[in-house]
Order: structure tokens, then sequence, then C-alpha cells
């Protein structure tokens, strides 16, 4: 593998990402206008709701109409709800209901759930040319869901001079935050060079804050410094699009992570993520009964962590798919809780504590 370039860099971690059930989209199929990628809409509601693209086209009088008409509700849906809510319920045109994503079912007793899943379209972009005020402006690869764009990233490689500071920086300065990309699409926003990698969810020129999304010196759950485990295979940052950017993983992430609070994006640092996937499958695999600690320094979001886990706990099935969980309880001494503990009432799902 050459890492001499930072388009080498970019290339691969494509490659990969088209190697693992994501496909490739153009950033001539941008529409800046409507901060989508239209044909991929379409192609996603044509291929995963065929009855409602057919009653789409009968109340719109054809196809052409059908397609211009429904992605402008699709804008309008988003201007007014936001990308999470849009991808995570549904959009009404002319009375036809149509969902913009496809969530895992907990388990298998309805197929045709898992079918519609699979039809979901993941897409990278290289060089996304996302600016009209600045038509030269690209970034260097984002996250497409369903044609709706999630995510971004820059990449720096230290063998060319340049490293995370400089991807932090070109964020901060180079970025415009108003560009509706930034302010009415994606959800998050990930600075990364060969050796670590740091996230926003909200850009603010200079002020633009960003937060560490490493695994730590040591590996995940292991004591350690800051940074990332060194690598014998590859890049030490090959973590983000190997395990996050996974398929399954990434739409996980966009159906029980983030979510928005007093009117900022919530997402998951690295840690969070890592500690609610581990206690979910040591689960899966062991069953209730167990007893597990998740530990988290001073001011590192325990609250979040463990209101994922309960959420992500009350839906979990085993092999032969039954709940795992009647209902999950939490005790605390906490007094103030993130939106995520009350953002929707646990499905039927024996009777578990999380204790912080």
């Amino acid at each position: 593998m050459s890492n001499t370039t930072e388009a080498t860099f970019e290339h691969n971690i494509e490659a990969h990402l088209l190697a693992n059930g994501w496909g490739s989209a153009s950033s001539n199929d941008y529409d800046r206008d409507l901060g989508l990628f239209p044909d991929e809409v379409i192609a996603f509601v044509q291929n995963s709701q065929p009855k409602a693209w057919k009653q789409l086209i009968a109340r719109h009088g054809g196809e052409s109409t059908a397609r211009k008409r429904f992605v402008r509700v699709l804008v309008a849906a988003i201007d007014h709800r936001g990308t999470i809510n849009v991808l995570r319920g549904t959009v009404k045109d002319s009375g036809v209901t149509v969902r913009m994503c496809w969530f895992k079912p907990a388990n298998t007793l309805a197929p045709e759930l898992l079918e519609r899943y699979e039809k979901n379209r993941l897409a990278v972009v290289r060089q996304l040319h996302h600016s009209e005020s600045n038509p030269s402006a690209s970034l260097d690869l984002a996250l497409v869901v369903n044609g709706i764009p999630v995510a971004s990233a820059e990449l720096k490689n230290p063998l060319t001079g340049q490293h995370l500071d400089d991807a932090m920086t070109q964020y901060r300065t180079d970025r415009n935050p108003y560009d509706q990309i930034f302010a009415q699409r994606m959800l998050v926003h990930f600075a990364v060079d060969q050796h670590r990698v740091a996230m926003t969810t909200r850009l603010a020129g200079e002020k633009t804050r960003f937060l560490p999304f490493n695994q730590g010196s040591k590996g995940p759950g292991e004591p350690g410094a800051a940074g990332n485990p060194p690598s014998s295979h590859g890049y030490q940052t090959a973590y983000l699009w190997e395990q996050v950017w996974q398929r399954d993983a990434w739409l996980q992430l966009i159906e029980n992570f983030i979510h928005v609070e007093d009117g900022r994006v919530l997402f998951p640092r690295y840690h969070q993520w890592d500690a609610v996937r581990a206690i979910l499958a040591a689960t899966y695999a062991d069953g209730p009964g167990v007893d597990r600690l998740i530990q988290h320094s001073a001011g590192s979001g325990k609250s979040n962590t463990i209101a994922w886990s309960a959420h992500s706990l009350s839906r979990l099935h085993d092999a032969a798919d039954q709940p795992i969980f009647d209902k999950v309880v939490v005790i605390t001494d906490r007094r103030r809780w993130p939106a995520s503990i009350t953002r929707r009432a646990p499905s039927s799902a024996s009777t578990r504590t999380l204790r912080s």
C-alpha cells in the first residue's frame, strides 16, 4: 500500500468502502440548489418502495414531474425537520407516504423488512464540489445515504507535511458554515490523518470545536494515553472507515445514536459508541443476568452512554428472535438527562438495571 500522497489516502478509503457494501456517486450528480443527489434519491424510492413510486407517477401525471416534485417535497421536509428526523421518519407527497431510510429489523420475523433494509443506497463521493458561493471548494470525502449527504471528511497525510490540525484548520477557515450542505444537510464532519481523528457536528468558523474520535493508545477499553494503537497492517485510523463507516454500523448510528439536543446534533465519541456496541454484543452472546461495568472519566458523556445502552438493550433479540429483556430500568443519581433518554419509549423486549 502506497501512503505517500493525500490522493492515495483518499483512494484507499474509497476502495475499502466500495469493496464492503458502499456504492459511489459523482460530484457532478450533486445539485447545489437542492443540497441532494436527486438521482440517488429517486433510485432509492423506486427500488425500495415501487408501489409508492407508481402512485406518485399517477398522481403527478408522469415520471418526470413525479421526480421533480418529490425531490422538492423532500427538500422542504429536510429544511423544516432536519436530516436525522427525515431519515428516521417519513415524507408525504400528494397523500403518498415514503420512507427515506430503512433500518435493520431487531428480529427476522418479517423478512420483507430485511429486504427493504438491503435496498438502502450508501455512497461515497470524492472531491465533492458543494458550494454555490465558492465553486472551486471541494470536500475530500462525502458520505451519502439515499441521496442525502450526511457526513464529510478532510484527509491529511503527514508524509506530505500536513497533519490533523491542518484538516481542522481547513474546516474552520476554508469552509463556509452557511453553505447549505453544512447548515442544513450534513450531521458530522471528520478531520483525519493517518494517526488521529477528530470530529465536529457544527461548523462555526474559527469557533468550530472539534472533539477527539480516537481509540486510545492501547486500543478501545484498555488503559492508555491519547491517540491510537500502532497498526502493523495499514493506517492507525483505519477503524474509522472499517468499523464506524461499515455499512450496518453506519446505519445503526443514524438510527440509534445521533440525535438533536437544544438545536445541536449530538454524535457519539468513539469510546461511547464502542462501549454500547460491546455491551450489546456481550449481552447477545451471554443473555441476561450478567453484571457488566462501563467506565468513563469525568465529562466524557456517561449520561448519553447509559441512554444509548438502555435504548439498544430494550430492542435486543436473541438468536431465536425472542426479546432478551421485557423492559430496561435506569437507576441513577443524576438530575439531568440528555434528550436521547426520552427520545422514544423502549420497545417490548427480563428486567435489567444499568447503574451510573
